[in-house]
């Protein structure tokens, strides 16, 4: 069975939708016929036994519709103010469309403490499950209206990874105004074909992630590829397709060859690792040589030897990434010293760092193996 037949096999889904497939492009006025496709087929997946969450992008945009302007401001307190006025109307819509389809949805609002917080990331999870248990269809957001940059996921691409890898998806097709990954940009190469399948994220698949694809989204291909990231190694299959397709959800589910698919990797992190991984803010960069990588893969913990260099302004208890030597992400992981300290020990054995810190050597690993976790 070829991986997209075993797609129909998926029993929790999440899908995620971006602002441009909830409006209408050339007016910038509220789609209600897509929104009503999109509610249909998610209800469909749910009448044949299927859990399914949505995670939704479209608050700021609906608010510029209510408040009748055309163009999305940058002042940040305008687009909280917006948020808040389209948030309360993007969920009326969505109530409605699936109270005649005979479903009960909830609103859930997330922010990026939500998930830095272990007591909070469990308490979302045990949320989300507890309205699949009552049959009920969770619809996510970030909370715009109140979160500021320090507690901002970033985008609802990021955003619906981590909701997949919360809630043990087994698979999340991110809907867009674009439908797959391309090997060139089909707006400016003729030439450029879509890519069925992206087994692994190189460094050259993320050089080939673009800017974002339309005035009124703040997602590219560039969040896409980091949400391709953190599914496919949660041990969610990732998917990206058209959300003006009809009918693309069903076709998608059927095992029909649409968008393109990220793999899922056959190691599944646990909750406490997916909240390591994902759930706290990145710091820093960590580069390791060959045998560090060799070392991370047997599961090791990071020592300072391997350490090439250090990037960053970082404290202990903070999360950074581990590159390898040729730039790939291999690991993430929460560091034991400051980035000031690991610029003195980096490339050095144990033994040397009570001299190196002036006899304040702590730990004898940089990460200690039960907070690490790989990315590869």
């Amino acid at each position: 069975m070829s991986l997209r037949d075993k797609l129909k096999d998926a029993k929790r889904v999440v899908i995620k939708v971006g602002t441009s497939t909830l409006l209408y492009g050339e007016t910038g006025q509220i789609n209600l016929n897509r929104i009503d496709l999109l509610v249909r087929e998610i209800v469909d997946l749910s009448n044949q036994g299927k859990d399914v969450i949505l995670v939704t992008s479209g608050a700021i945009g609906v608010g510029m519709v209510r408040m009748g302007l055309k163009k999305r401001p940058t002042d940040v307190k305008e687009k909280q103010a917006l948020a808040s006025v389209g948030q309360g109307l993007l969920m009326h819509l969505y109530d409605k469309f699936f109270a005649e389809y005979g479903k009960t949805m909830g609103q859930v609002l997330l922010t990026m403490d939500n998930a830095v917080q272990h007591k909070q990331y469990s308490n979302s999870r045990n949320t989300l499950m507890t309205m699949l248990k009552m049959g009920v269809i969770p619809v996510i957001n970030e909370n715009d209206a109140v979160a500021v940059d320090e507690v901002k996921i970033g985008d609802n691409d990021r955003l619906s990874a981590m909701v997949a890898s919360l809630v043990d998806a087994e698979l999340l097709i991110i809907l867009s105004d674009i439908d797959g990954v391309y090997t060139a940009n089909p707006s400016k190469d003729p030439n450029a074909t879509i890519i069925d399948e992206i087994p692994e994220i190189t460094p050259a698949v993320e050089k080939m992630a673009g800017g974002a694809g339309s005035d009124v989204g703040t997602g590219g291909m560039a969040t896409k590829i980091e949400a391709a990231k953190i599914a496919t190694a949660s041990g969610v299959t990732m998917l990206i397709a058209s959300g003006s397709e009809k009918g693309i959800i069903r076709a998608i589910m059927d095992g029909e060859s649409k968008g393109t698919i990220f793999p899922a990797k056959e190691a599944h992190l646990k909750v406490r690792k997916s909240w390591l991984a994902f759930g706290k803010r990145l710091k820093g960069v960590i580069r390791v040589d060959e045998g560090c990588e060799r070392a991370l893969k047997s599961g090791s913990s990071l020592l300072a030897a391997g350490i090439t260099a250090t990037e960053g302004n970082y404290e202990a208890g903070n999360t950074v990434r581990i590159l390898s030597a040729d730039g790939r992400e291999i690991a993430r992981g929460v560091m034991n010293y400051s980035a000031e300290a690991m610029d003195r020990i980096k490339g050095h054995s144990t033994k040397e760092f009570a001299s190196l810190l002036n006899g304040e050597k702590i730990y004898d690993e940089a990460i200690h193996r039960d907070n690490l976790v790989l990315m590869i």
